[in-house]
């Protein structure tokens, strides 16, 4: 059965964005870049709401920008041909390889496990793992952590999911500071 993973970037005070929304602590360097390629190569589909979905067509640009890197191109490839479900209740159509979610969350990773497809089943954006916790439906969480305090905004971790007992499965350490940690659910 195919694994459902929760991956973000957070602040070291556990916030994906600071209080103005902004993020921008956050991009990786070529490294950091790197090991997020490396999730995305054996991603399956890539569960999302729709202020995630608005962000990432950045990725599914027609033109690449001249500037980008291999590493970028790569990535906006396999992005767009990634398949997306998108969680909206206000968007009517989306592009590319994405479609809007028919069921609830739980209904739609139910399909999705027992599909032929394969792949992790990735959840990304706080609002949605927050529910896909909440059902009991995460198998691992991948914390990217910047070395940088932000002081508060929109948190990383899902509230009201009460306590989730975890084992941690490894971590890596970059030369930025920057160390991404992986933990099991443990059932």
């Amino acid at each position: 059965m195919r694994k459902v993973t929760y991956s973000m970037s957070t602040s070291l005070d556990g916030y994906m964005e600071d209080p103005d929304g902004n993020f921008a602590w956050g991009v990786p360097d070529d490294d950091v870049f790197d090991a997020h390629l490396d999730d995305l190569r054996e991603t399956g589909v890539h569960l999302m709401g729709r202020r995630l979905y608005e962000t990432m067509l950045y990725w599914e640009r027609e033109e690449d920008d001249p500037g980008w890197s291999e590493a970028e191109r790569e990535w906006a490839a396999r992005w767009s041909a990634l398949p997306k479900v998108v969680f909206s209740s206000t968007l009517r159509e989306v592009s590319g390889n994405a479609r809007l979610a028919t069921g609830s969350l739980a209904e739609e990773i139910a399909r999705l496990r027992e599909a032929p497809e394969r792949g992790v089943i990735a959840v990304g954006g706080t609002d949605l793992a927050g529910q896909a916790a909440h059902l009991g439906l995460l198998d691992e969480y991948r914390v990217t952590v910047h070395p940088v305090l932000v002081g508060g905004g929109r948190s990383y971790f899902p509230l009201g999911t009460g306590q989730v007992d975890l084992e941690l499965v490894s971590t890596r350490t970059f030369g930025s500071g920057v160390v991404n940690l992986r933990h099991r659910v443990r059932r």
